[in-house]
């Protein structure tokens, strides 16, 4: 087995300790993540994915991470390097920080909030300061980062929130 195989289950393991949602979550423009490239610290760091969708690399230049795993990233990565810079590279990628989500409607401080793992409805909106007294508390709109469309979400304790959501509190009708 190649060296540089061995650092990719470890990133396999640390996502698998986020949410079970998150175990192959796709990285996003504006998440943050740390780069080691073991025994190269001149090509290890923190990066953020920009706004075309890439991680901008010491030696290797643009890397393409939109819709790819943590693991996926590491590999490619990997290739790149052994293209003539590192002998046998391993690299090992830890998300840092998510994409936002988006909250707004009948919430009192409708906006942009930092994604946490783990977070829920509940969590989105005590993010926000609660509901208004307007508020429909049952159900809410919810568009995943990537899709066209909301879809109405009944409110469960459980229902999760994933970075990049936008989600939308209703007003109530009596």
């Amino acid at each position: 087995m190649p060296g540089g195989m061995l650092a990719l289950p470890v990133v396999a393991q640390t996502l698998a300790q986020q949410d079970p949602a998150d175990t192959d979550y796709p990285l996003g423009v504006a998440d943050k993540v740390r780069i080691i490239v073991f025994d190269e610290p001149s090509l290890s760091g923190e990066f953020t994915v920009n706004a075309n969708g890439a991680l901008s690399l010491p030696l290797i230049g643009d890397v393409r991470a939109v819709g790819q795993t943590a693991t996926e990233v590491a590999a490619v990565i990997r290739r790149h390097l052994m293209d003539g810079y590192v002998l046998q590279p391993r690299v090992s990628i830890d998300i840092l920080t998510f994409r936002p989500f988006y909250i707004l409607g009948e919430v009192n401080k409708p906006g942009e909030y930092p994604y946490s793992s783990g977070l829920t409805i509940d969590g989105a909106v005590a993010t926000a300061q609660g509901y208004t007294y307007r508020a429909d508390k049952r159900k809410v709109f919810i568009k995943h980062s990537g899709e066209a469309e909301s879809a109405k979400a009944r409110i469960t304790p459980d229902l999760r929130v994933r970075p990049g959501d936008t989600i939308r509190v209703g007003e109530r009708y009596l």
